[in-house]
């Protein structure tokens, strides 16, 4: 089995991640995404960070009806803070058969050496990098497994930027998908404060 890893917040999930998905589904060998939902990003603020609960709900209404993309929530039951070392070594021991690919972005990528033992999932993993704005794929660290795509859509829509409309009570319509819409309205989430990325 071929699995493609998507780490991130998802606060909240957006169009933005499910067409990136969908692409991966549609143009690699990929079998199956997981979108990995981390309880805090150590490299992000938790300022603006809706609940783990609430961030699990939304990607599971993102993906109720995508039988090949899953909702993973492995990191709830690891050490907090959360480093994606320790996930991809728990999931390579529990499905000891798969195949892995982490899916990032350009501007993601570019800090992978930043990260706990960095230089590692750069030499043991694979890496699949769709590209961003404002970001060379050209710059990015060398490693025999790491894989550009830049032919991936580059979709310009950001968390952060849904968050603000609603905290400026503009509509998300069409940035998330209804069911999370609908969500995030009947919870009063990101109804607060202006963020910066």
């Amino acid at each position: 089995m071929k699995i493609g890893l998507f780490f991130g917040s998802f606060n909240p999930i957006h169009m933005g991640h499910l067409i990136l998905a969908r692409y991966w589904l549609n143009e690699t060998d990929l079998s199956q995404i997981w979108f990995v939902v981390s309880p805090h990003n150590p490299h992000k603020s938790s300022g603006e960070l809706a609940s783990i609960e609430d961030r699990l709900v939304m990607a599971r209404l993102a993906v109720a009806n995508e039988p090949r993309i899953q909702v993973s929530d492995i990191e709830l039951s690891l050490p907090r803070p959360s480093y994606t070392i320790q996930t991809l070594e728990q999931l390579k021991q529990s499905y000891p058969g798969a195949f892995w690919a982490i899916l990032l972005g350009a501007d993601t990528a570019l800090g992978l050496p930043t990260w706990r033992e960095g230089k590692r999932i750069l030499s043991e993993w694979e890496i699949w990098v769709y590209p961003r704005q404002g970001v060379s794929l050209d710059k990015l660290p060398q490693a025999a497994r790491l894989r550009t795509f830049p032919e991936a859509p580059r979709i310009d829509l950001s968390a952060t930027q849904i968050r603000n409309y609603r905290a400026m009570q503009k509509s998300i319509r069409y940035l998330v998908p209804s069911a999370v819409e609908r969500y995030i309205l009947e919870k009063g989430l990101y109804a607060s404060s202006v963020t910066t990325p």
